[in-house]
């Protein structure tokens, strides 16, 4: 009996302990899964602040996971190459550990163009506005959505992004050639690119010297790819847009061919002037106008000459004038106008704009700061000036700028010819032109050229040892150059931009056909002048007609005065004729062919 008693305590006691451990197991477990509640909450908290370092926006984290887990990544595309190609991403990812971009599956992701191997050939895009270099291509790894469950959380990003390359943010003509003006229209092209946009240069530079120019494009900081890192492993951009466009580029650097203007130029000075007034506007500079007074032709001519000015771009370092006060002084003189002298190492950029948008002459040695031609105003001259052996029709970048039509420059060039007024330096690295390095026979055969031969981009050490060259301007020369340029300046006019009208179709073009003998025949063509030309005041209006016989490869053209015009010469009878018909307004603006008419005699 008291066994059974103390069997039955036992067991009641095991039981109580058995109780005990279950639930402080439960409370154990209980606390665990908060404990791991509250860091999962206390991480995706962190997350959350991080994003707002980022962006003022709001963004729902669990929103944007749950979007991402469920659509995983959307890409739709513009353009047929990698040269021509911007995408629009949403929810692109980029693993900064690894240093690539992630497109991740789900069953509702799009891919358009859906290229598949062809991605790698040799990119999907190019991610600067500078055509097909291997060090600007864009491409993305794939994985699938349940990938995620094993991969660092992810930052999510809320802004609306332009994801691009910087070129080379040291040289000023690569900040605006190759990124401002790209970026800026590119932003045009989208509306949600907007004010509020997000840059984020994927290039690996730090800021460089004109970082303040790159943030005129956006109210946001622009991101650089090393404080990516700052903001988590996995950042995923809620929209983005990838590359940039080429349409307002209009040089190449000699990658594949000698430098030179781009073989199909798409911008012209109008598209450019229109961009420097936006810069201008957010650097807080409005253009100086002229003072116009009551009186004489004379008069007023006198007055406007009193506010011109002559600019000279002073360099410090390298590519020195060496007697840059006396070609002051000749200004001075010749013109009998002032001169004031501007420098990039001593002034702020906004402080130079605001000189040279008023200039009537901007003269510079040949180099990067002279792409501040873009801010002279309609009428004004731009002198280049170029070191000994090296022969300015090479070198045009800035010679192109100034001869796009509606820019409305004047663009002169001056060589020193005499190897006396050059100061060369053998002795600074390679890349400021020293030749030291080399073999003494080639450091005796660079010295002993007189012209820099054409050569491709970008470590050519003859074209380096003479672009480097310190120079003494020839006065007399110099100021020939001057004469005998400004005699053949066209008339600008400095108030009015060029207008660019190309006249519409013609309407209701017609064809009438006669048979006079088995060997003759007539072909009359009509038509209505282009819906435009009433309301525009044009000085010469011509109309072009082809014709062609059916199934003959060439046709015979014409240019003509009247709307209504009978061919009667080598015109057959019983022949089918094609017939086109196009406007054309003061010898040049060519407008769209009419739909072509096919006239049987």
């Amino acid at each position: 009996m008291r066994a059974s008693v103390a069997g039955c305590r036992m067991s009641v006691g095991a039981l109580l302990n058995g109780l005990l451990v279950s639930v402080l197991a439960a409370l154990l477990w209980k606390y665990s899964k908060l404990s791991e509640h509250a860091a999962l909450l206390e991480e995706e908290l962190h997350m959350t602040q991080q994003t707002q370092e980022v962006s003022q926006a709001r963004i729902d984290y669990h929103v944007a996971l749950q979007a991402l887990q469920e659509h995983g990544t959307r890409m739709v595309c513009t353009g047929k190459m990698h040269t021509d190609r911007i995408c629009r991403f949403d929810y692109l990812c980029y693993c900064s550990e690894a240093d690539e971009f992630v497109f991740l599956h789900s069953n509702s992701s799009v891919m358009v163009p859906n290229l598949g191997s062809r991605r790698f050939q040799p990119a999907l895009l190019d991610l600067s506005s500078v055509e097909d270099h291997n060090t600007q291509y864009f491409n993305f790894l794939e994985l699938p959505t349940a990938a995620l469950k094993f991969m660092p959380k992810p930052v999510f990003v809320p802004d609306v992004t332009l994801i691009l390359n910087r070129f080379n943010p040291d040289n000023l003509m690569h900040v605006f050639h190759d990124d401002l003006l790209p970026a800026y229209y590119t932003m045009k092209q989208y509306l949600d690119l907007d004010d509020e946009a997000r840059l984020v240069f994927m290039e690996g530079w730090s800021e460089g010297p004109h970082f303040d120019l790159y943030r005129l494009l956006s109210n946001k900081q622009p991101l650089l790819k090393e404080q990516l890192k700052n903001f988590g492993k996995l950042m995923c951009f809620t929209k983005s847009y990838v590359g940039l466009s080429k349409m307002t580029t209009w040089y190449q650097y000699g990658f594949v061919q000698p430098q030179g203007p781009k073989a199909n130029i798409l911008v012209s000075g109008n598209e450019i002037r229109q961009f420097a007034s936006a810069l201008m506007e957010k650097m807080n500079i409005s253009r100086q106008d002229r003072a116009h007074k009551d009186g004489s032709a004379e008069e007023e001519k006198e007055t406007e000459k009193e506010d011109e000015y002559i600019v000279v771009f002073s360099r410090s370092t390298t590519r020195l004038i060496l007697n840059e006060a006396e070609l002051i002084m000749a200004l001075v003189q010749e013109f009998q106008i002032k001169v004031v002298t501007v420098s990039l190492e001593e002034q702020s950029f906004p402080s130079i704009i605001q000189v040279i948008s008023g200039a009537s002459m901007l003269v510079s040695m040949h180099g990067a700061q002279l792409v501040t031609a873009l801010f002279l105003p309609r009428g004004a001259v731009v002198v280049e000036l170029f070191p000994f052996g090296v022969n300015p029709e090479q070198y045009t970048p800035y010679k192109t700028l100034a001869s796009l039509p509606g820019m409305d420059v004047h663009y002169l060039s001056w060589r020193n010819t005499e190897e006396e007024n050059t100061v060369t330096h053998p002795h600074r690295p390679w890349e400021q032109g020293g030749i030291a390095h080399l073999e003494k026979e080639e450091q005796e055969r660079i010295l002993a050229s007189k012209d820099v031969p054409r050569h491709l981009c970008c470590r050519n050490p003859e074209w380096l040892f003479r672009i480097y060259q310190d120079t003494k301007v020839d006065i007399p020369s110099f100021l020939e150059v001057l004469r005998e340029g400004m005699k053949s300046k066209p008339n600008f006019k400095k108030t009015k931009a060029a207008s660019v009208v190309h006249p519409g179709r013609v309407r209701e073009a017609q064809c009438q056909t006669s048979v006079q003998t088995t060997n003759e025949a007539k072909l009359t063509v009509s038509w209505l002048i282009p819906w435009n030309l009433k309301y525009l005041k044009v000085r010469e209006v011509k109309y072009e007609v082809w014709i062609q016989e059916q199934g003959e490869n060439t046709y015979m053209p014409y240019i003509l005065s009247q709307q209504n015009y009978t061919f009667s010469e080598n015109i057959k009878p019983f022949t089918t004729y094609l017939v086109w018909v196009r406007c054309i307004f003061n010898k040049s603006l060519l407008g769209p062919f009419a739909d072509v008419l096919m006239c049987r005699t």
